[in-house]
């Protein structure tokens, strides 16, 4: 005869493991590794505002983009850092801040749309992607301030490009800027819209108008510093922008959107909007 503990009752207590079990729950926030280390990275970075003052004046010397760096006039002008800082300073002012409010500000930007792209590109990527976007972001703040003293530092530039890549999938059908969003995972793997059809989209463009309108006037991002004032590098921005709208492509690991069927497939209720 069979014992009593080979058939359980059924609704006895030994039912209950399996059903917690199978119940799984999603985290409130979840991000991807490679948002979470860069984050990291930055707030580890930051630690730096705890060193004597001359040592963080030091450090911003020389990891600092300086434009007057690449001024040949000034033979005599003694600048830290060397001929080496000529080189990643295009990338490692991306990763100094003036202080918490301007780590915040961009972290609090790069959230939603870091990491969405994240996801997308997986982490090499992603890390390749922020410091191209910062080193333009370099390149259109040195054009425009050709003989500045003053270091920029801020990681506004790379923030930026991850909005304008992010914004060439974020309103597709599915997609986290979606009414008919879908996981983060999938909403961050749908089909990117051919840049040409984003540009006509009504969303797409007001999201730019905006964007644009509120760097310009306010500016919340790379911030350049001196003895005396704080402003903003707006254009900065705008150079990342422009590297994250255009370069996307290149690192975007999935097949893009055939322009055709961008209309079709992309709409949603947002299209009433």
């Amino acid at each position: 005869m069979d014992s009593p503990q080979d058939f359980p009752p059924q609704g006895s207590q030994t039912d209950v493991p399996a059903v917690v079990e199978e119940a799984s729950r999603e985290p409130i926030l979840t991000l991807p590794a490679a948002l979470t280390g860069y984050i990291a990275l930055l707030a580890l970075i930051h630690l730096r505002v705890l060193l004597p003052p001359e040592i963080e004046n030091w450090t911003i010397d020389v990891f600092g983009f300086i434009p007057k760096r690449y001024d040949s006039s000034l033979l005599n002008l003694q600048i830290p850092g060397g001929a080496g800082a000529k080189v990643w300073t295009f990338v490692t002012y991306s990763l100094l801040h003036a202080n918490l409010t301007h780590l915040g500000f961009n972290v609090l930007w790069l959230l939603p749309f870091g990491s969405a792209l994240a996801r997308r590109f997986g982490a090499i990527r992603f890390f390749v992607f922020m410091a191209v976007t910062a080193a333009a972001g370099a390149l259109a703040h040195l054009v425009t301030h050709e003989h500045a003293v003053a270091p920029m530092i801020g990681a506004s530039a790379s923030v930026s490009g991850a909005m304008a890549a992010a914004i060439r999938f974020a309103f597709a059908r599915g997609s986290f800027l979606s009414f008919s969003r879908s996981d983060a995972d999938t909403a961050a793997k749908v089909p990117a819209l051919p840049l040409s059809r984003a540009l006509r989209d009504g969303r797409v463009v007001g999201f730019l108008s905006v964007w644009f309108g509120v760097n310009i006037i306010f500016g919340v991002g790379a911030i350049g510093i001196d003895a005396e004032t704080t402003s903003v590098a707006w254009q900065a921005h705008i150079g990342g922008f422009f590297a994250g709208l255009l370069l996307f492509a290149l690192f975007d690991p999935l097949p893009r959107m055939r322009s055709d069927a961008a209309d079709a497939s992309s709409r949603d209720v947002s299209d009433r909007i």
